[in-house]
Order: structure tokens, then sequence, then C-alpha cells
């Protein structure tokens, strides 16, 4: 099926029924994911998925309908055109015109070729990594390989006809590690790129049961002020909240904690915040967004100073300004709101960061998981989280901590970053460095 052509008699069966404007969303997948346990395949699951995603404009109204059937086409146009008559009048829907993209690194022929015997050999060698890391790790609850391609088109009425194909491969593991004391503590990593060779099985294990490990023997401690440190797993969680703040349809919404902050330095200079849809390999990466618009390169936060928001064509137009290329869509089941590519934070200017957080650090802690940060308010930035981690004296590791809480607001404790480490690392399209943060409120 040539989903280009297909596409563009969609659009114009659209117009013919009076529509102003109309814009084709198509996405198939396939996909395989394996979950091995106790040496054994525990689950096998194989996918394949086809959507079709009707948007019209219509009077200044939008109309939108999907299928997930090729048959469905005739009733699908029908659907979209006819649900634009119930919609309220909206001056800034639109579909954007056509902008050239370039290419980027999104498929790897060894993914789109993996069979299910690959990808069953992949978890077992996951789960095999993590238990032989020690003899304290005592079950793997859930060591998982998947991988899979798929294949977009969109196409609109005003140039825009685009078609590429994708792959993703990761894994994640669980573990639960026991000491002679009856003490257990999970340990948790994830991997995961377009390619294949980016992701190392024996690390992603080893990684998972060192962290369960770590945490063996945990203490309570009292409540103090103290400077942490954010493992980069810990860091991703609260950069989420942040990225989901930078959104200009959560600020026009009135629920950013960003809103008339552009020009102002909202977190420490000594942080970049990069959005980058082009980046080599990246899970959010992609020639153009979910509307057809160029994915691109952003600073959007440059030391410490916000520099702006993240578009697609709609907000972009409320505000009077041209769309980032941050048009996301869940599937084409929906129209597309705005969200993150290749969200991450680096050293200010693109200077190198750190090597020792730890070993600089006189008293506090490292904190290795954090639990709830998803409750933080997304208006006002508060918080107040449950941790586990690793107290720290004179640049050493003493003992591990249970059962603390550390509260405060997102952006202050990103504003008290005193040092940025040399470790990047993504976890999903959200990727940070260690952060060295001053002193925070941490209760028992």
């Amino acid at each position: 099926m040539d989903t280009a052509l297909l596409a563009q008699d969609i659009i114009k069966k659209a117009l013919k029924k009076g529509c102003d404007a109309a814009e084709v969303f198509m996405k198939s997948a396939r996909g395989i994911s394996v979950e091995a346990k106790g040496g054994k395949v525990e689950a096998l699951e194989a996918s394949r998925d086809i959507g079709i995603a009707l948007k019209v404009i219509k009077k200044q109204k939008i109309g939108f309908s999907f299928t997930t059937s090729p048959g469905e086409i005739e009733e699908t146009i029908d659907e979209a055109v006819q649900s634009a008559d119930w919609t309220g009048t909206d001056e800034y829907v639109d579909i954007p015109h056509y902008l050239p993209s370039e290419d980027v690194l999104i498929f790897d022929e060894k993914t789109k070729n993996v069979t299910e015997e690959d990808i069953i050999r992949d978890a077992l060698l996951l789960e095999e990594s993590a238990l032989a890391f020690d003899k304290r790790i005592k079950r793997v609850r859930k060591a998982e390989a998947g991988a899979g391609t798929g294949n977009t088109t969109i196409v609109n009425s005003r140039g825009v006809n685009v078609s590429y194909e994708s792959s993703y491969y990761s894994a994640h593991v669980t573990t639960l590690a026991r000491d002679n004391s009856g003490d257990s503590q999970m340990g948790w990593d994830y991997a995961g790129s377009r390619r294949m060779s980016d992701v190392d099985l024996r690390s992603v294990g080893t990684e998972a049961s060192k962290r369960a490990i770590e945490l063996l023997g945990s203490r309570k401690i009292s409540a103090l002020k103290s400077p942490i440190i954010l493992s980069p797993m810990v860091a991703v969680d609260f950069l989420d909240i942040l990225s989901a703040s930078l959104s200009a349809e959560a600020v026009q919404k009135q629920r950013s904690f960003l809103i008339d902050k552009v020009g102002q330095k909202i977190i420490s200079g000594l942080l970049d915040i990069i959005d980058d849809g082009t980046m080599a390999w990246g899970t959010g990466t992609s020639p153009v967004d979910d509307e057809g618009v160029p994915s691109m390169k952003k600073r959007l936060v440059a030391e410490g100073i916000l520099k702006g928001y993240i578009h697609n064509t709609y907000t972009a137009k409320k505000d009077g300004l041209r769309s980032t290329g941050n048009a996301v869509r869940s599937g084409t089941k929906s129209l597309p709101g705005v969200g993150a590519t290749n969200f991450y934070i680096n050293a200010a200017g693109g200077k190198s960061g750190s090597n020792g957080l730890v070993r600089s650090l006189s008293k506090g802690i490292l904190i290795l998981g954090a639990m709830g940060v998803h409750t933080a308010n997304p208006v006002s930035g508060d918080f107040s989280i449950g941790i586990s981690g690793l107290w720290i004296e004179n640049g050493e590791a003493l003992y591990p901590v249970k059962e603390a809480v550390i509260s405060g607001n997102i952006l202050e404790m990103f504003r008290k970053v005193e040092a940025v480490g040399k470790d990047l690392k993504f976890y999903g399209h959200t990727g940070s460095p260690s952060l060295l943060i001053g002193n925070m409120d941490i209760s028992a």
C-alpha cells in the first residue's frame, strides 16, 4: 500500500466535501517483547498495529476522525467532516505549510531483522547478567527486552508530504536483593535507543543489581538540611515535570509554573536545557514532528535563563510565533498536543561537567531512588517525596539511607545546582547528568 498516495486521496475527498484544509496522519508498527523469569520465557508479546487519522478545518472549525481499518476510509472522511459542524469556531486552528526537513538517524536495519529467538536470547541474557552480579541478588522480578519498527506518513493540503521508517530497541530489569539480616531492597535500570548496538544488556542487568545491593542495610536518619546529589535517574524524574511546564499548551492553559518567565533566570546559571528532535538514534528523534513540521534542536534554557516554550502549530499561532516542531501524538486516536523530543540537561555553554561529585561532597546524600515525583504540583512546582540513597561524608559513602523525605520546589531546587556531572544518561527521551544541589530540607 502506497501510504502517501492513499493520504493524498483522502485529502482530495475531504476538500471536495467542503473542507478548507485537511491533514492525514498514518502510522503502522510491528513489535515484539519478551519477559524472562527463572531462566525461561515468562511472556512473549508480538504486535502489529495500523492507524489512520484525519483532521479537517471547515470555517475555522476543527473536525477529527480515525480508523484502524483501511476499509473504513470513506466513513472516516464523512465522520471528520461532519464532526466539524459540531465544534466551536477557533481562529487558531491550522495546519502547517511545507518546510524542508533533514535526514536523521532513526532506522536500524539490524532491529528490523530481529527475530523472536533474538529477543528471547536477549531477555534471558538480561536476567542472567542481573543474577550473576552478586549472590545476594535473590530474584529478578522482571527482565524484559523489546524491539520494533514503524512507518509514519504525514500529508496535508498545504504541501506537507513526509514518510519515514523508524526503529527502537529497549531493555529494562527489576531485581531483588536480600542479605543475611533479612533486609530486602529493589533495584532497576533501563536502556533504550533507535539502534540495537546502543543497548548493553549486561550493563543494564549489572546496574540494576548494583543499585539493589547498595541499599542493603539502610538506616533512618534524623531531619536535617544538607546538600544532595541527584543521580541521573532521579534528576530525569524532576526534569520530566519541568518539561511539562515548558509546554506552551500548559502555559496557555495556566497549568505551568513558568508563565511569564521568558527572559528571566529560572534555574542555576550552570545549566542549559535542550530539546533536540534531530539527535542521532534518540528515542524522541524524527525528521518531522507529528504535524509534519521539521524537527530541530533548541536551547530552551541557556545559562539558567528561559529562552522560550515548545510549540505545536496551534499554540504557536495563538502566541504569534512559529511551531518549534513539538507536535506530539499519543497515537492515531487523538489530535496532537505539545511534547518534548529528546529533552536533556547539559552543563551551560557546552562546558565539561565534573567527574567527582561524590568526592567533592563533605556531607550529604546521594539520592539513588525517588518515589512519587509525579505527585509534584504542576502549577506551583512544590513537592514532597520519599527518597533512598547513600549517606556521604568526606567524599565517601558510609551507609545507605531509607524512609527519608525531601521537600521543596522544583525551580528552587534547580536554582541551587552547584556542580554538573559528566555522566549524562537518557531514560527514554529524557536525559540528565548527576547534579550536586545545595542544602535541601530532609525529614525522616
